[in-house]
């Protein structure tokens, strides 16, 4: 008996000990999470108040340096090399403004279908291709799960591409959670997000197929809004969903993302919506007319590139397939991803090479049928918006060389007026940003713009000398850790 109380006792010293180490390590991890964020917040506060500090300077130096800048635009006007760049440049300024007005009057006008009721939406397949995702899967699978689509019109397939990590265990425990709602297939080995598609595209059944990556979540009524124009508009081959930033709390790279994407997808996309020609359908989240997919899968899945196999920009491709054919390509502002972006700058920067190499090779291929009779009906905003991409990538070279002699005959000058330049251009995305969400995030849009302008320039003239280059370039493994 005594010793059965020694032992009752003991259990009860080892178990409140436990619990006493247990809460310390919770206390341990809380204090640490909010340290974490206490920093973050504090060099948020620092980057934000330098970048503010810098352009104003910029602006004084601009004032007290007016007279160098007289002397340097006669220096140019005397010569006729000077007065053909100053002809070009003022020819290519007076269609961007043009330009940057037509969009302002077209993003007013626009506006995102609503919903449809649930007799009327189509049949869906939702398809996740994974590769090295981790448990960021399961949230994908199951945010799709909760969607508020009629359940007998929605198929789910999720694809593990041969990752090398625990994504399949979580794919598979996906399953277990959503038994027959939910289709799981496994690549033997890693073939690229292209063939993954393809392996959903054949097993899809539904007359839409949506697209989602494996490392973002959608809100509930997302589906259904992203699907509902393929019913009121059927020339309809493919729709953009509106992505926004999941990781923007845990570093500055994704606070500044997150604006920068409000900015290209919830204005730019609503612009090229309204004239009926999204170029992209974001791989995070895009809806495809079963048809428009069919009618170019063989020529995407077998597309190449300077004799190469093309693996990546397959989403581009896509798009540029299904405009080729003569559909509408829209966007649905809407239809909601959260999606999660690099929070370090080498992760950033293979991202944008990723895109850039992705732009020039589509470009390339629009300009053999944008000219040409490929659609009824209007063609000149498809038109306006290939020429306007088409000059920011033609004339990254000519930028770039007019930089670095700026930079090494007037340093200062250049600094002044670049910053300078900043505050001015960078108070749009603000304005914008502010309008539709918080003031205080929208600042983030002047120290995106510094960052792009001096740390991120060389992007698209990298990625024209390299556009002939493979590879995904992010979500190895060690991208992950």
């Amino acid at each position: 008996m005594g010793n059965t109380i020694t032992n009752q006792v003991l259990t009860t010293s080892v178990q409140t000990a436990d619990s006493s180490v247990q809460n310390s390590k919770k206390r341990i991890l809380k204090s640490k999470i909010q340290s974490y964020f206490e920093t973050a917040n504090a060099w948020g506060v620092f980057v934000m108040g330098s970048t503010f500090v810098l352009m104003i300077g910029a602006a004084y130096l601009v004032y007290i340096l007016q007279s160098d800048f007289t002397q340097f635009n006669i220096d140019r006007m005397d010569s006729k090399l000077g007065l053909g760049f100053m002809l070009v440049a003022g020819a290519l300024f007076l269609f961007k403004a043009g330009f940057f007005l037509y969009s302002l009057y077209l993003y007013f006008r626009y506006r995102p279908v609503a919903s449809v009721e649930d007799d009327q939406l189509p049949t869906c397949t939702v398809i996740v291709p994974a590769y090295n995702e981790g448990k960021q899967v399961w949230d994908t699978l199951m945010s799709l799960a909760d969607s508020d689509f009629p359940k007998e019109k929605l198929q789910l397939l999720a694809i593990d591409d041969g990752s090398g990590d625990d994504t399949w265990h979580w794919i598979q425990e996906a399953k277990k959670k959503l038994g027959d709602s939910l289709a799981i297939y496994k690549q033997p080995k890693n073939m690229g997000k292209r063939h993954a598609l393809y392996l959903g595209f054949n097993e899809g059944k539904g007359e839409v197929f949506v697209t989602v990556d494996s490392d973002s979540v959608v809100k509930e009524d997302t589906l259904r809004n992203l699907v509902s124009p393929f019913v009121t508009n059927e020339h309809c081959g493919a729709v953009a969903g509106n992505i926004r930033v999941l990781n923007n709390e845990k570093a500055l790279l994704p606070k500044m993302l997150d604006v920068s994407f409000v900015l290209s997808f919830e204005f730019v996309r609503s612009v090229e919506s309204k004239l009926k020609s999204v170029l992209c359908t974001p791989g995070a989240l895009a809806a495809y007319r079963r048809s428009a997919v069919f009618g170019c899968l063989t020529e995407w899945i077998n597309q190449t590139f300077m004799g190469q196999p093309s693996d990546i920009g397959e989403d581009r491709a896509m798009t540029n397939m299904i405009l080729k054919q003569g559909f509408h390509v829209l966007f649905q502002r809407n239809a909601y991803a959260y999606t999660n972006v690099p929070e370090k700058y080498r992760g950033l920067y293979k991202m944008f090479i990723r895109w850039g190499r992705s732009n020039v090779r589509e470009n390339i291929e629009m300009s053999k049928y944008v000219f040409k009779n490929f659609r009824k009906g209007s063609k000149v905003g498809t038109r306006l918006l290939f020429l306007s991409q088409s000059l920011e990538i033609v004339m990254s070279y000519p930028f770039l060389f007019f930089m670095l002699f700026f930079v090494l005959t007037h340093p200062l000058l250049f600094l002044s007026s670049t910053l300078f330049s900043i505050l001015v251009l960078s108070t749009f995305p603000v304005i914008f940003y502010a309008k539709r969400y918080e003031l205080s995030e929208s600042l983030w849009a002047y120290s995106y713009s510094i960052l792009y302008t001096f740390g991120l320039f060389w992007i698209t003239p990298y990625s024209i000398a390299t556009a002939n280059k493979r590879g995904w370039l992010t979500r190895e493994l060690s991208e992950k850790k």
